[in-house]
């Protein structure tokens, strides 16, 4: 973004995945005067001041999306890692592809060889072009049932459904 400031990211350092910024030295830039440092305390609390957008009224079966966030929050585990009320994992929110059950071809395109976390608050504004890191999956039941495999917990067909009205409403 060709800020003036500090920036360190010593991974940007390696040759193999990052020959350019490697030999340009873009991991450690330290520039003067540095005018994006002292800004980026606020700039983060503003973004974490930022409210998720709320669905829309009708657009999803409440008595379902009751039933959802219980199966949310115990057996379908999805709040071991997307923690409400931010729906995202505080901390470190990186896993690795054998984690999540998919291939690395996303994550081999990052620093970290990982995923984040993907926050789920207002999922119902991205219901077009796809969910993941990589839109593989085209609906939200594709990615209920992907993780209802992978992490063989058996969640029936309604409880499925009832998974993702509480998707759509969060």
């Amino acid at each position: 973004m060709h800020g003036l400031g500090t920036f360190f990211d010593a991974r940007f350092n390696d040759k193999g995945q990052y020959p350019v910024s490697a030999k340009s030295g873009a991991g450690n830039t330290r520039d003067k005067p540095d005018r994006v440092t002292a800004k980026l305390a606020a700039l983060h609390f503003y973004q974490l001041s930022i409210p998720a957008p709320k669905a829309p009224a009708g657009s999803y079966d409440e008595a379902a999306f009751q039933r959802g966030k219980a199966i949310f929050n115990g057996e379908g585990k999805c709040a071991t890692c997307h923690v409400p009320p931010l729906f995202t994992e505080p901390g470190h929110n990186l896993h690795t592809p054998s984690e999540m059950g998919i291939d690395s071809f996303q994550a081999d395109r990052s620093p970290t060889h990982m995923y984040r976390t993907a926050p789920l608050a207002g999922l119902w504004a991205h219901q077009k072009g796809g969910f993941f890191h990589d839109g593989r999956f085209a609906t939200l039941l594709d990615v209920v049932n992907h993780y209802d495999r992978h992490l063989k917990l058996n969640l029936s067909e309604a409880n499925k459904k009832d998974l993702v009205e509480y998707l759509k409403g969060i």
